[in-house]
């Protein structure tokens, strides 16, 4: 009787049987590879046909996979450009907002330089001034507005004659002393000067309202024409100022004029002119000026 070390069971030559035909089926591998290694070597074209009916039978396949990432790639493109036209939207939006503002400080830029033009093209004819002096001092708490001047009959100074800064009418010489005179304020309630604004030919007078304005006063009655912002100037009626110098800028609209705020402030103005009267003749024909006398007193 056979030892049981001895004996093969059926399991194990299965074993050895498919190791023998790995053994075989890789050496025929190898053969047949290295073969069709040398014959690709030695003639190149030989499997020309056989890679082109192959890439054939996968070109469907490619297709199908090239089409999938075209149109993730279409899907995630299409989401970045949505959310990169919400982001330029806003900073569009932004931008018409800022723009918006620019333009509003652009067209208040271009108001104000009307303005400034119409204020400054006033003085291209000045008369040569008779005296240049210092506003001393003014009234400001009493019903009257006078101001003081350190120029008198010695400097040239006459009664009537106008006095002005560089931003416009101050007033008018009320009286003279020596080395000093008194002026009539524009604010003073005593004053009116014939004005027209400085854009056409609507006339009006500005009278002094005592508490640092005037009052501009239409001559012609019907629709009120002026407008806030409009600049005054004097018209030259009366002979007294000659016409252009500045005057005032309405602020609020009445009735029959405007209430406006006076260009040159005393309280503001260190050095003016005191000019000559425009037409000397007209002002004592209507009575605006007084004739030249040698008093150091007198009222209006």
């Amino acid at each position: 009787m056979a030892s049981p070390a001895n004996r093969r069971s059926g399991s194990n030559k299965k074993a050895q049987l498919g190791v023998f035909t790995g053994y075989v089926l890789a050496g025929a591998g190898v053969l047949l590879g290295a073969a069709l290694l040398a014959i690709s070597l030695l003639r190149p074209g030989t499997f020309t046909d056989l890679r082109t009916v192959a890439g054939d039978a996968v070109s469907p396949v490619g297709e199908a996979g090239a089409e999938a990432r075209t149109g993730s790639r279409n899907v995630f493109e299409a989401v970045a450009a949505y959310y990169r036209a919400g982001s330029r939207n806003a900073a569009l939006q932004e931008e018409m907002r800022v723009a918006r503002v620019r333009l509003a400080e652009a067209e208040a830029l271009r108001q104000e330089n009307v303005r400034l033009k119409a204020v400054l093209g006033l003085t291209e004819e000045e008369a040569k001034p008779v005296a240049v002096a210092r506003l001393i001092g003014s009234t400001s708490s009493s019903a009257r507005r006078i101001g003081y001047l350190s120029a008198g009959r010695a400097d040239g100074v006459r009664r009537g004659m106008p006095v002005s800064s560089p931003m416009g009418l101050v007033g008018r010489i009320l009286e003279v002393g020596e080395r000093s005179s008194r002026v009539l304020l524009l604010t003073d309630s005593e004053s009116m000067v014939p004005v027209r604004r400085a854009t056409d030919n609507v006339i009006a007078f500005a009278e002094g309202r005592s508490d640092g304005s005037l009052r501009l006063r239409l001559v012609n009655l019907g629709i009120n024409p002026i407008k806030e912002g409009d600049v005054f100037v004097t018209s030259g009626s009366g002979g007294l100022f000659r016409p252009g110098i500045a005057v005032a800028v309405a602020t609020e609209i009445t009735r029959d004029g405007a209430i406006a705020r006076l260009l040159s402030n005393p309280a503001a103005t260190d050095v003016v002119v005191v000019e000559p009267i425009w037409q000397p003749d007209a002002a004592a024909v209507l009575g605006t000026a007084p004739p030249e006398r040698g008093e150091a007193s007198g009222g209006d």
